[in-house]
């Protein structure tokens, strides 16, 4: 059983909601849980929320944090996780924001830079995935999202799940 099918079994069995809303994965991570069969039991709501305005609009991330902190960001990974479990009654909510390239990026902000959040009720994880700039942009939103995969397995398995 891969990943994505055990996630899949967790969620199932504990009949848990899942929501996503994805900028630099583009809706990968919503396809790879809707790639599992039965998926419609688990998988609640995902939005691709590529834009800052649209991160600001529909899951409620504040203007400072874009101006101050960027839209890669931890904070606005962390905004965008909990404006999505707000507005949903999902259990689990996960956000990703990057930078994928080939183009964009900064010293501070590197090609290959993703954060992503896993938020639930009681207990939320922001996280880091450093990617080397030179792979290709399908491959790196490929490896950020098995990244978050692997997280949020080992998010669920440590909290009893």
């Amino acid at each position: 059983m891969n990943t994505i099918e055990k996630i899949a079994k967790i969620l199932t069995d504990n009949d848990l909601k899942i929501a996503t809303t994805e900028s630099c994965t583009g809706g990968l991570l919503s396809s790879r849980f809707t790639d599992v069969s039965g998926s419609s039991a688990f998988v609640h709501l995902n939005f691709v929320t590529y834009s800052n305005e649209a991160k600001h609009k529909i899951l409620g991330v504040r203007n400072e944090t874009l101006e101050n902190y960027g839209a890669v960001s931890e904070e606005c990974s962390f905004e965008m996780a909990k404006g999505l479990f707000d507005a949903t009654d999902a259990d689990i909510c996960i956000s990703t924001t990057g930078i994928a390239g080939p183009t964009g990026g900064s010293e501070e902000k590197p090609v290959g830079l993703m954060y992503s959040t896993i938020y639930t009720q009681n207990k939320s994880l922001t996280f880091q995935t450093l990617l080397h700039p030179e792979i290709p942009r399908v491959t790196m939103k490929e490896m950020f999202v098995e990244s978050v995969l692997e997280k949020l397995y080992k998010f669920l398995k440590e909290h009893g799940y």
